[in-house]
């Protein structure tokens, strides 16, 4: 074989590479730009959570600059989409007073929630001697004199959707449900077991994906 010979078969062999690495590349494109279309097409929607109610069974804040508490919720959550289930990886939970943390973070066990179905946990959350401001401390103590403390029970999580047999990378989800705590004789709880206040809320959390 002569050398030109041998140029024009390494030529060759070149050409077929190249195509080769072409037609997978524009098999990727293909597949990419399908997914997007069928993800634009069906408009994932974010989940719907509500807080149903509040189990207190310790709020103590007597002590200057801690706080000990002891709660459990009830949380709901609805995935309003037709076609489009969720995957929940992660899902923490835990309360805040003046957005600071007040709480252990609380684990909910990983889940999949298929088209417009409805899961329901009841957690409980708690924190024991946890350090708050000084001006915090001050105020949750006037708050709770004037029968009226106003926390926030967060979720923070990963999410994936699931469309047929695609299923998207992970999404950070943020949930904030407002909860109001009364005590004294303005409390709106009833009383369940020896220690235990509960209050009904079904309050809309603000979700963010």
């Amino acid at each position: 074989m002569s050398v030109k010979e041998c140029g024009n078969h390494g030529k060759h062999r070149r050409k077929i590479f190249r195509r080769i690495i072409a037609g997978i590349l524009i098999f990727l494109l293909i597949v990419l730009i399908t997914i997007l279309v069928i993800w634009a097409i069906l408009r994932p929607s974010k989940p719907r959570f509500i807080l149903q109610d509040t189990t207190v069974y310790a709020f103590n804040a007597s002590t200057p600059n801690l706080l000990t508490s002891n709660f459990q919720i009830t949380l709901s959550s609805r995935n309003p989409n037709d076609r489009i289930g969720i995957y929940y990886d992660r899902l923490d939970v835990y309360a805040t007073y003046n957005n600071q943390q007040i709480t252990l973070r609380t684990s909910i066990p990983p889940t999949y929630q298929g088209h417009n179905e409805i899961n329901v946990w009841s957690p409980f959350i708690n924190g024991n001697s946890v350090p708050i401001a000084p001006d915090f401390s001050a105020s949750l103590g006037s708050q709770q004199a004037a029968g009226s403390v106003y926390l926030i029970i967060k979720i923070d999580g990963r999410v994936r959707w699931k469309v047929g047999a695609f299923v998207s990378g992970r999404y950070h989800i943020y949930v904030r449900c407002p909860a109001y705590i009364t005590f004294g004789s303005r409390s709106t709880g009833v009383i369940v077991g020896e220690n235990a206040i509960k209050y009904q809320f079904v309050t809309r959390c603000s979700v963010s994906v």
